[in-house]
């Protein structure tokens, strides 16, 4: 193969049997269960990286199933999302979340979520399920029971405008790839959108959610101190593409 085409090739590894194909990646039905928890706000500012700055003492806990997904096929997701704000180098405040933990069971995702965008997914065994009147999210890492949420199933419908703001907000991400010696080659902080959002519905309900401590899955490192809020919505979507917004190796 000729440098030029190894050049114009090269967007995934194995170069000649990507783990992915090339963007954009549209979901569709993407079902997201969200319970939203109040924490340690000092464990928060120890795991969320400057220049974000924390935005209170909550954690949204996300349970996504994602049946039918461009690319990426069918599978389901789960992890910790942060409220943070972010001031640009012009000086505008941002508010938004970081995503401080992934974890889901499809190779795919997992490759282009690392590489493109520099996502914390680690390879587990998220569940979400419909168990009569209750809505069911486990999350295994091996054998061991990391996380056990339930919500109870469209108690109250929810207005779509308010949810469809909140989703419209950016999220960060911190990506890090290592050079060969294992040094830091890349170190940055990207935002990213959703983008081409249809909401299909939004409920509320009761909720409650346990985190079990597990060396390499280390959820509980948030501890659940109290419950405030949970939510149910399906929705159409793009993923964005990411942009850099503050490289790590550029500052002291």
């Amino acid at each position: 193969m000729k440098i030029a085409a190894v050049r114009e090739n090269a967007f995934a590894m194995p170069l000649n049997n990507p783990a992915y194909p090339r963007p954009p990646y549209k979901f569709y039905n993407r079902e997201f269960v969200v319970i939203n928890y109040r924490t340690d706000p000092e464990t928060l500012r120890a795991v969320v990286p400057e220049p974000l700055e924390v935005i209170g003492d909550t954690v949204a806990y996300e349970f996504i199933r994602m049946p039918d997904s461009t690319g990426f096929g069918d599978y389901t997701e789960t992890g910790q999302v942060i409220p943070v704000r972010f001031t640009t180098p012009s000086g505008k405040v941002q508010e938004g979340s970081y995503v401080h933990a992934m974890y889901l069971d499809d190779n795919s995702p997992i490759a282009g979520g690392r590489e493109i965008w520099g996502f914390p997914k680690k390879l587990a065994t998220p569940k979400l399920s419909h168990e009569q009147e209750t809505l069911v999210g486990t999350l295994h890492y091996g054998s061991v029971l990391c996380v056990r949420a339930t919500m109870g199933y469209k108690h109250r419908e929810l207005p779509l405008e308010p949810l469809a703001k909140a989703m419209a907000k950016p999220a960060f991400v911190l990506k890090v790839i290592p050079d060969v010696d294992g040094s830091p080659r890349i170190c940055e902080l990207v935002r990213y959108y959703l983008e081409d959002v249809t909401l299909k519905g939004a409920w509320a309900g009761p909720a409650a959610l346990q985190l079990f401590e597990h060396a390499m899955c280390d959820v509980a490192r948030l501890p659940v101190r109290e419950v405030t809020s949970a939510s149910h919505y399906i929705a159409d979507l793009t993923l964005g593409l990411g942009e850099v917004v503050f490289d790590y190796l550029q500052h002291d």
